[in-house]
């Protein structure tokens, strides 16, 4: 039987950083209040490179970790909130970037469970050997979506990218995976699209075209803490392991009192947890990837760990992968 593995990583951050006593001179807050409530400290924001761009970066950085041709490539899963465009796909776009040609290239919306989603997709595109090598990318410039005069939640988001080379094995790396959604009819988590303007409407005066990200942060925090552990005991039960058996979890990195909860409820030392929204804040589908390749740069997976990449995100939408580490 085909099974898929993960065989390289990589990722970008913007130079540009933003600490949080510069948010204080544009918006009524301090470093105190946004790190004991979220745990963020600082934060990279792009000084103008768009979502493909950086997910160009982070896409090379990938590619020769795994010291594979780049031709080898026979698809792109691009997740992300914060396109280029609206068309092409900022997958269409990092596809040309890349030189590759004649290969299926699609990007994934669903929110900060962008990645999750990805890789799921792919996992299935390379067990019914369809594919044998694909990329998946998960990329925000959520500074240009971003309501600086929101307190509550500009404090929050970064850029970044995070991309992984996932590829056909007869060893199983991915060991199990599961994503779910809910509508969220009262829209706790959006962000806009255009609005619906022509000659034909009535009140064109109701109609704007300011994007920013909202969020209902009660509501958004008791979704993540229940969703993310239903998540957690659903690939575990799904593979017939404990926790006692899991060796790192990275989660979305949102804010830190989710994480702090979900630890809790789990009985599970913090130290198992993979964090670094300390410095890089809310990256969206960015977020675990990113998390995820500073681990392994640093040499904390050791292979045949198994890791849990768990997260939730806009629509409402949520998901868990269990991996077993083979790099």
């Amino acid at each position: 039987m085909t099974y898929s593995k993960i065989i390289g990583l990589g990722s970008y951050a913007p130079m540009q950083i933003i600490e949080n006593n510069a948010l204080s001179k544009i918006v009524e807050t301090n470093n105190e209040w946004i790190t004991t409530r979220t745990g963020i400290k600082q934060r990279r924001i792009s000084s103008g490179e768009k979502t493909s761009q950086m997910a160009l970066k982070a896409a090379w950085s990938a590619i020769q970790d795994s010291g594979i041709d780049k031709n080898e490539i026979d698809m792109i899963i691009f997740a992300t909130i914060t396109p280029d465009y609206f068309t092409p796909s900022t997958a269409s776009i990092l596809q040309a970037e890349l030189g590759l040609k004649d290969i299926p290239s699609f990007d994934i919306s669903a929110g900060c469970t962008g990645f999750i989603y990805a890789l799921q997709v792919a996992d299935q595109f390379i067990k019914s050997e369809q594919c044998k090598t694909i990329l998946l990318i998960g990329a925000e410039a959520l500074s240009k979506v971003t309501d600086w005069t929101d307190r509550n939640t500009c404090v929050l988001f970064g850029d970044g990218a995070g991309a992984a080379i996932l590829q056909s094995s007869e060893k199983k790396g991915v060991i199990c995976t599961y994503t779910g959604s809910q509508g969220d009819l009262k829209g706790d988590l959006t962000l806009p699209a255009v609005s619906l303007k022509n000659p034909f409407l009535e009140n064109q005066e109701n109609n704007n075209n300011h994007s920013h990200i909202f969020m209902n942060g009660k509501e958004i925090f008791k979704f993540a803490t229940r969703i993310m552990i239903k998540s957690i005991f659903k690939v575990l039960s799904d593979s017939n392991l404990s926790m006692e058996e899991i060796d790192y979890i990275i989660p979305h990195q949102a804010n830190i009192r989710i994480i702090d909860y979900v630890s809790q409820k789990l009985k599970v030392k913090r130290e198992k947890f993979i964090v670094n929204l300390d410095r890089f804040g809310n990256t969206s589908a960015a977020s675990v990837p990113l998390a995820m390749d500073e681990a392994y740069k640093k040499n904390i997976f050791s292979p045949e760990d198994k890791i849990l990449m768990v997260a939730f995100g806009g629509g409402l939408t949520w998901g868990a992968v269990l991996v077993n580490w083979t790099i």
